[in-house]
């Protein structure tokens, strides 16, 4: 089935499905909260389906405050970002929006399972020592989001002070230190060698980066990177490889300690880059990244080439692929295979879709 105005599949022809569009893009945006596996065999229904045949089956302005983030923030939340983004030098109303969109995409009633709470997902012992009253009724509520965001960038310039000597980047430094600790950072000399903190950096640092005003990947856009990524069905996969311009060798190691080094093709996330490269879009290396430089978008407005992401937690994501329709995904799934088509329920952690927002730096 096909969705008017956004084209059709043609069928299936020398492992390539070619397809059309005609942009009615209109950007939206979703929570990040994680999606059950049994959603994502329903996803899609009514979106273009890229490919029909079991066989094929086999083998994701000028005011200040209203120019935050290209991806939206929700407009009470503006003014204070605004406001508490310019509390000291070491933080921007940008950063600041970035943090708590990772955080808690916005969600002031968010509670982690470790027993983080708020907008800005203090721990209550954190919160107890430097949690404000930021709109002066008197009392200071980790709920009330007036108390909590001046507080989080009360935190973070007190944090960039404790750890302004430690060798390295300091806003890097600064945002390890928001999630894993002062202590942590001056331990390590730097960002600590904990993956979902190296991952939590990454991801706002991505998402801060991103140009004010900016806008989604259209229709378009989204039908040339799968086509592109179609091309590159069969080759193989590689940790670490993959770029703008095609495939390469990759680096060692994976989690399971195989390497790409001697293997040319793409790992999940360097498919997506070439992909998208193609359309003009320039994406962050690494899954991750991607997703902090993507629009959220809900199961039901999901479009062919539209980035299908898994993972527990944003700064916790680990693999990335395509979207196609139907419920299914182009992707390099992991080590010993080959870019091929996967159904999104193949792994049970599926966390969000979102559609790649341009950048005006290049990341190759």
């Amino acid at each position: 089935m096909a969705v008017p105005g956004r084209g059709m599949a043609v069928p299936w022809r020398s492992g390539m499905a070619v397809l059309t569009s005609t942009d009615t893009h209109k950007p939206r945006k979703e929570g990040g909260t994680s999606l059950r596996a049994s959603t994502a065999v329903t996803i899609g229904v009514g979106a273009t389906a890229a490919v029909a045949m079991a066989a094929c089956l086999q083998a994701a302005g000028d005011d200040p405050a209203g120019t935050l983030l290209s991806l939206s923030v929700p407009s009470q939340y503006k003014s204070l970002i605004q406001a508490a983004g310019s509390t000291c030098p070491a933080i921007t109303p940008n950063l600041l929006a970035a943090l708590l969109t990772q955080e808690s995409n916005f969600n002031p009633k968010a509670r982690s399972q470790v027993g983080a709470e708020g907008i800005a997902q203090f721990m209550p012992s954190t919160w107890e020592a430097h949690g404000i009253d930021g709109n002066g009724d008197g009392k200071r509520d980790v709920w009330d989001p007036a108390d909590a965001i001046p507080s989080a960038a009360g935190y973070l310039c007190g944090i960039a002070k404790e750890v302004d000597d430690v060798p390295g980047n300091k806003q890097s430094n600064m945002l390890a230190a928001y999630n894993a600790g002062s202590g942590s950072v001056r331990k390590y000399g730097g960002i600590p060698p904990y993956k979902e903190t190296q991952n939590y950096v990454q991801s706002i640092e991505a998402l801060a980066k991103q140009p004010s005003g900016g806008k989604s990947a259209t229709g378009d856009q989204g039908v040339t990177a799968l086509n592109a990524a179609y091309e590159m069905l069969g080759t193989p996969y590689s940790w670490g490889g993959g770029n703008a311009n095609g495939p390469s060798t990759g680096i060692c190691c994976s989690p399971m300690g195989r390497s790409g080094a001697n293997i040319t093709g793409f790992d999940c996330s360097g498919l997506t880059l070439y992909a998208y490269a193609k359309a003009g879009i320039f994406l962050p290396r690494t899954a991750a990244q991607q997703y902090a430089a993507s629009e959220p978008i809900k199961p039901e407005d999901a479009l062919p080439g539209d980035l299908v992401f898994y993972g527990k937690t944003a700064s916790g994501i680990h693999h990335v692929g395509l979207y196609i329709g139907g419920g299914y995904m182009l992707n390099a799934p992991r080590p010993g295979t080959k870019v091929r088509i996967d159904p999104l329920d193949t792994m049970t952690d599926l966390y969000a879709l979102a559609r790649p927002t341009p950048q005006q730096n290049q990341e190759i």
